[in-house]
């Protein structure tokens, strides 16, 4: 790994780290979002709060900043913004102020997908909400969404990326490890129940 590559993975996990789910729910007065259903910062544990309005603004900033860094280093520092995508999702899974604790980098995956490449964020976004549709289940609709990514990333030819997008697929299916043990047992909850 060259310096420009670590600075890139860097800056992407600075940006990527900051806890809006956590941030958002404490200035809202709602407590600490981690003491509630998963214990995770993004938006579907946001959700459990009962505030639709929380979860969607989780959901945007989460997205956002997913996609801002990895757009603006495609743009500026071309070759880097695969390495600012991963450094973004390990941000928000292991972030540096929550003692590494953070969420499980769907919506934040989504962001990048679209940064890297709008059809590869396509067919991110189709997948989830189609899975999530078919299941109402948060969890299968973001792994399956990450799989996806690199398999659209290597039939459009982006070669450069598939190595990016096959490493946070492992990293968000790995950490859904519980939710992968749930589903085998029938008990993952479904998106509306209780966890």
């Amino acid at each position: 790994m060259s310096v420009e590559q670590l600075l890139a993975a860097l800056s992407g996990y600075l940006l990527g780290s900051i806890p809006f789910g956590l941030l958002l729910t404490r200035a809202a007065g709602l407590g600490d979002v981690r003491t509630i259903g998963s214990g995770n910062i993004g938006a579907t544990n946001v959700l459990r709060t009962g505030n639709k309005g929380l979860a969607a603004a989780t959901l945007l900033l989460d997205l956002a900043k997913g996609f801002v860094p990895v757009f603006l280093a495609a743009r500026w520092y071309p070759g880097l913004e695969g390495w600012v995508a991963l450094g973004a999702v390990i941000g928000h899974c292991f972030p540096v102020w929550l003692k590494f604790k953070g969420g499980k980098g769907v919506a934040t995956t989504a962001g990048v997908c679209f940064g890297l490449a709008w059809p590869v964020g396509l067919a991110y976004a189709a997948m989830w909400l189609g899975m999530v549709a078919l299941t109402r289940i948060s969890s299968l609709g973001g792994m399956s969404a990450a799989v996806a990514a690199p398999v659209a990333a290597y039939a459009l030819g982006l070669n450069d990326l598939y190595p990016f997008l096959i490493a946070i697929a492992a990293l968000i299916i790995w950490l859904h490890r519980a939710n992968i043990g749930r589903l085998a047992n029938g008990t993952e909850p479904k998106l509306g129940g209780k966890e």
